[in-house]
Parts: C-alpha cells; sequence; structure tokens
C-alpha cells in the first residue's frame, strides 16, 4: 500500500518512534513536564473562573443576559488567533500558555454548568418560592446543588483540551515544552520525534480526563443523593 511505502523522514513506523522513545526518553520527560505543569495550572484556572462566571451569571440573571452572548462570540474566536495577543501581552513564558489553556477550559465548564444552573426544575423552584426562601438562598440551597452533574460534564469535556491549550501556546512561541519539540522537530524533518511527542500529548490528555473522572466521582454521588 502507498501509507506503507512512504519513507521514514514522512511517516515513521512504530519501530522508530519506540526507538526515540529510547534515545531521548530523559529530554522528552523534561519537556512533557513543562507541558504538564502548564497543563494543569490552565485547568485550575479555568474551572474556578468558569464556576465563578457561571454563579455569578446565575446570581445576577439581568446581568446574565447582557453577559452571556459576548460569551458565545469569544467562545467562537479560533484559539490559534488569541495565542499571538497571549504571547505578545505575557511573554514567551509558561503564563501565556497556562491563559491559552485556561481560556480553552473555561468555555466548556461555563456553558454545561450554566445549563445545568438554567435548567433547574420549575416545580422545585415553585416549592422553594412557597417557603419565603430569597434569590440567594434558593441559588445557593437548591439551584447549585442540583446543577452540579452539569460542572461535572464540564469538566470532564473540558480536561482532554488541556493539553491542546498548552501545546497551542507553544507552537506560538515558547523555549520548552511539547509544542517546542513539535515545532523545532517538524522544522528538521525529524518525523519521529513529532509522532513521540504527539503519542505523549495523546497520554496526557486520556490519563487527564480518567484523573478527573475520578476526582469528580464523589461530587456526582454526592449529586445524585442530594
Amino acid at each position: 500500500m502507498f501509507v506503507f511505502s512512504l519513507p521514514g523522514y514522512l511517516l515513521p513506523t512504530p519501530l522508530e518512534v519506540l526507538a526515540v522513545f529510547a534515545r531521548q526518553r530523559a529530554f522528552l520527560l523534561e519537556q512533557s513536564l513543562v507541558t504538564i505543569a502548564e497543563m494543569l495550572a490552565g485547568l485550575a484556572a479555568g474551572s474556578v473562573f468558569g464556576v465563578a462566571t457561571a454563579i455569578g451569571l446565575a446570581a445576577f440573571p439581568r446581568l446574565g443576559k447582557l453577559v452571556w452572548p459576548f460569551v458565545l462570540v469569544l467562545q467562537a474566536f479560533p484559539v490559534f488567533v488569541i495565542a499571538p495577543l497571549l504571547v505578545l501581552w505575557f511573554g514567551f513564558g509558561m503564563v501565556s500558555k497556562i491563559v491559552m489553556t485556561a481560556i480553552i477550559i473555561f468555555f466548556p465548564v461555563v456553558s454545561a454548568f450554566s445549563d445545568g444552573l438554567r435548567r433547574t426544575d420549575t416545580q422545585i423552584l415553585d416549592a422553594v418560592a412557597l417557603t419565603k426562601a430569597s434569590h440567594w438562598q434558593a441559588l445557593r440551597l437548591v439551584r447549585l446543588p442540583l446543577a452540579l452533574p452539569g460542572l461535572v460534564t464540564g469538566l470532564r469535556v473540558a480536561a482532554p483540551l488541556a493539553p491542546l491549550g498548552a501545546v497551542v501556546g507553544e507552537w506560538v512561541g515558547a523555549s520548552a515544552g511539547l509544542g517546542f519539540v513539535i515545532v523545532q522537530a517538524n522544522a528538521r524533518m525529524q518525523t519521529d520525534v513529532v509522532f513521540a511527542a504527539m503519542a505523549i500529548l495523546a497520554v496526557l490528555a486520556v490519563g487527564l480526563r480518567l484523573l478527573v473522572d475520578e476526582a469528580t466521582r464523589p461530587l456526582a454521588h454526592w449529586a445524585r443523593e442530594t
């Protein structure tokens, strides 16, 4: 077949990729740790900001109606457009990559959590209204607990995107990280190194999703019992 007849510098074999891991394991580990730090920090920051924004929009409905269209517009911007600006504003260090990751994480979290807050059963809200509970009490004691499954869904959807945010930032401008490795290897036509870095990124994405699944399992269980 045509694919298998391609030269190694275009499509390396699995053995050639494994050889890269054997030869450059220390270097790849060092670069992976940089990307891991960026994506974990970005995941945490984006999740916190997304949760805070969703709660704020639910707490102030009129403000939410004004702000939500802007959130949707910002979500439509391609990350490749934002990345150069972040590097320009925050420099070539880790901060710009963390911010990029946080932005990518923010939108799935705020969208899913806000959707959960908006979809509270009206019969439950009517029953709460009969108790003379205030808007804040209804939000804190009823709407937030019932919206937790939406938050869990948002976190689980967002988690595998964290490596993408970090790598996009590294592509634009960095001196370390797996994205930097891919750019440098691609310029030198070291396709086996590119595939090795891509394999690590795939493992990181799956691993982060599994980590978030385990971390949110108690939260999802508690929400079902509430």
